[in-house]
């Protein structure tokens, strides 16, 4: 058995784990989670990625082995894995923080009742985790097919990053007027109501889809809008798929607790959004550059400039926003 297999066996032990555990010891029916609740959660899933990057530190040498080349450089790679995989993680958890928004947006959308939302936010996850899977399965297949398909993924990475560094607050989404929401609509008989908890009941003597089935399809197609983003960033950071889907499996997992822990907080985060825009037209210059830059910078210092950029744009953002707190200002203030 190769290191790599070992890595994606022990990972995934650990989500299977994980998974019972949060189901059966940390989620409950028709219960509201707690901002004390939340945190244990989120502490665990976070504790969890930083085991899992301990871990490949440890396999580093194993994993250089079957990476490297170029004789002699098994020294430099054996931590380059695990540092791409942690940078790829905050990429990940940062965008997550971002996902959260518009989370909060279309519960209060729906009205939905705070005791159906950790269902309603654990199936939506489930189903966004599959379907990511089969996007990263498909990514790094054209990419190790078409490797030119790199310099597109750079180019839409500067092209959304300078969009999102200019957005404004008039842009804020609808999910009533969403076409994936329109979509649903016309395929599907669905009504407003909730149907205490179920996804499917009988109304007029026809059956329907319940408004808390309406969410988790509108989360599942929102989270995959958002890998239009973070995959190609993470692909960005490292080429390795065990980085790839490791990174965006942990995020992803810890988005429930994720959105507990912050749905009040999040929309004072004023200026995050245009410190994720810095990381992402970052990693599109260092995509479309990459071929010149790794003449001059080896991939583990490239690494490790990835991962200080990350570290400083999201946490400057957050702090930035906390202090400046845009939001509470004149509307006249907000623009200087």
């Amino acid at each position: 058995m190769t290191a790599h297999q070992i890595v994606y066996l022990v990972f995934s032990a650990i989500l299977v784990l994980a998974l019972v555990l949060d189901l059966g010891l940390l989620s409950k029916k028709n219960t509201t989670v707690t901002i004390k609740t939340a945190l244990y959660q989120t502490f665990f899933w976070v504790s969890l990625a930083i085991a899992f990057f301990i871990f490949l530190l440890i396999e580093g040498h194993a994993l250089a082995l079957e990476n490297v080349v170029v004789p002699g450089q098994e020294a430099a790679a054996s931590s380059q894995l695990a540092l791409e995989f942690i940078s790829a993680y905050l990429m990940e958890w940062s965008l997550s923080i971002d996902n959260i928004f518009v989370f909060v947006i279309i519960f209060n959308s729906f009205r939905v009742k705070q005791k159906h939302y950790p269902r309603v936010l654990l199936i939506g996850i489930l189903m966004a985790i599959f379907f990511r899977i089969l996007f990263i399965t498909l990514g790094v297949a054209l990419v190790n097919q078409f490797a030119w398909i790199l310099y597109i993924f750079g180019i839409f990475l500067l092209y959304t990053g300078y969009k999102m560094f200019f957005a404004g607050e008039d842009e804020e989404f609808d999910p009533h007027k969403s076409w994936i929401y329109l979509q649903i609509k016309k395929f599907l008989p669905v009504t407003e109501e909730d149907g205490d908890g179920k996804f499917y009941i009988q109304k007029n003597g026809k059956g329907v889809y319940t408004s808390l089935f309406v969410v988790v399809l509108l989360l599942s197609a929102i989270d995959l809008v958002f890998a239009l983003d973070s995959i190609p960033a993470v692909m960005g950071i490292s080429k390795d798929p065990l980085v790839i889907y490791t990174s965006n499996i942990f995020a992803v997992l810890g988005l429930r607790s994720l959105f507990f822990l912050l749905r009040t907080a999040v929309s004072k985060f004023d200026f995050l959004q245009q410190g994720i825009a810095i990381v992402l037209m970052f990693i599109g210059l260092k995509m479309l550059g990459e071929h010149y830059i790794s003449q001059w910078i080896p991939k583990n210092i490239q690494v490790l400039i990835s991962l200080t950029v990350i570290i400083v744009c999201i946490s400057g953002s957050i702090f930035y926003s906390i202090f400046v707190n845009r939001r509470g200002l004149p509307p006249d203030a907000k623009g200087k």
